[in-house]
């Protein structure tokens, strides 16, 4: 009996967040705030596990959304060679700022207070790492952001909602996002986080997932870059309709391009694979 209480007092204590993350709810510093959409991480290790999946080298240059209480920040500045974070809580950047005066002061990170949708993209360093959890509301405009941008990242390794996560990497049907990512990436569902991670608990559970590869290889010219977005858009605008009824309605592709691209007569547009529409593309 008494080894089972043992162990089971070792695994909580390992499960404790780390000291930095409890005196963040200590006045003068806030809670969570609702607007900003902030779910903190507790955990150290699930946060180690995230820093370990990003493959970082001792040279990487890791741009970090959203550091909050810095449990995150920490593994990755045991692993990258340099970060660059920018957070938007004026509360949270100032302790930040304290806690990690040494790396600061060291060179090793670079914090920014301001809202990632106003950040100058062009800035960062090329072929920098993107890592964050990010708040859920801005899932969509980070990804349209940061692999759009004409200064990718290499790579992004994203704490995200799990139902996301599964849509862009596991479904088998496709969809505007899950296409928009392959587009330019090659996604991967990497493991699921649980709600209770979190502090306050959302209230679904979320999953780390990442893009690699990251580049414009599917794309000879910008005027192919925007022909795939306006296709997959026009081919979802209707979901009831087939795929070929929606683009050519749309006067985005004619019978024979589609024919000639293989697109099945009774097929919808999350039955497309990225293939199907970069066919279309070039015709």
């Amino acid at each position: 009996m008494k080894n089972k209480d043992a162990h089971r007092q070792a695994k909580n204590r390992a499960l404790r967040p780390l000291g930095q993350f409890n005196s963040v709810f200590t006045p003068p510093i806030s809670r969570p705030k609702k607007s900003l959409g902030q779910n903190f991480l507790m955990h150290a290790r699930i946060a180690e596990r995230i820093a370990d999946t990003a493959k970082l080298m001792p040279d990487s240059v890791v741009f970090e959304i959203g550091p909050g209480t810095g449990m995150l920040t920490r593994p990755l500045l045991e692993r990258a060679g340099k970060i660059i974070a920018i957070e938007a809580d004026k509360e949270l950047f100032e302790k930040l700022q304290t806690d990690f005066a040494h790396e600061i002061a060291k060179g090793r990170l670079k914090l920014m207070h301001g809202d990632i949708r106003t950040f100058d993209i062009s800035t960062l360093p090329k072929g920098y790492t993107l890592a964050a959890n990010i708040p859920y509301y801005l899932t969509g405009e980070i990804f349209r952001m940061f692999l759009e941008a004409e200064n990718q990242p290499s790579a992004m390794t994203l704490l995200v909602q799990k139902e996301v996560a599964e849509r862009v990497a596991r479904s088998r049907k496709e969809s505007i996002l899950s296409l928009s990512v392959k587009a330019y990436g090659t996604p991967k569902y990497e493991f699921t986080v649980p709600r209770g991670a979190f502090r306050p608990a959302p209230k679904v559970d979320s999953a780390v997932l990442t893009i690699r590869d990251i580049s414009r290889k599917n794309f000879s010219t910008k005027a192919q870059e925007e022909k795939f977005f306006a296709l997959i858009h026009a081919g979802f605008a209707h979901k009831r309709k087939f795929v070929r009824k929606n683009l050519t309605d749309a006067r985005l592709s004619s019978e024979k391009a589609l024919r000639v691209a293989g697109v099945p007569e009774g097929a919808r547009a999350e039955d497309l694979h990225l293939s199907d529409w970069l066919a279309l593309v070039v015709e």
